[in-house]
């Protein structure tokens, strides 16, 4: 198998995050599978042109997110990344709305702003919302 990353350099978006994404999205659909290994940051900023730091980058942002694992000398693997998106989705959900009620916003204020972030983050749909 191999990984087909598109990097580019014309977006709005730093390389690391666009290759964050790339691989979380792969990850999370299945098309990069569980255990999957993933190429060495230096061999991965070569084929990529990018430095090596760029990659290392993407990858901590990766395992903080709980996308891959780093497993020493083994080297790095896809973990279950579906599970730890929504683990860690959920988990900043619940934080936001205790955070949000604690501040006094009524429940129609929070999603408001939480619509507002969405929109924000991915753009407006057709529909507008």
């Amino acid at each position: 198998m191999t990984l087909k990353i598109v990097l580019d350099p014309d977006a709005g978006t730093a390389p690391y995050e666009q290759l964050r994404t790339q691989i979380s999205e792969l990850a999370r659909s299945g098309a990069l599978p569980v255990g999957f290994r993933l190429p060495t940051v230096r061999g991965f900023a070569e084929e990529l042109g990018l430095a090596a730091n760029t990659v290392a980058k993407a990858y901590r942002a990766l395992e903080a997110d709980g996308v891959i694992e780093t497993r020493g000398r083994n080297g790095t693997f896809v973990a279950a990344a579906g599970d730890a998106a929504d683990r860690h989705a959920a988990a900043a959900a619940q934080e936001y709305a205790d955070q949000a009620r604690r501040l006094g916003l009524s429940r129609d204020e929070a999603l408001s702003l939480v619509r507002d972030a969405v929109r924000a983050a991915y753009g407006t749909d057709s529909a507008g919302t």
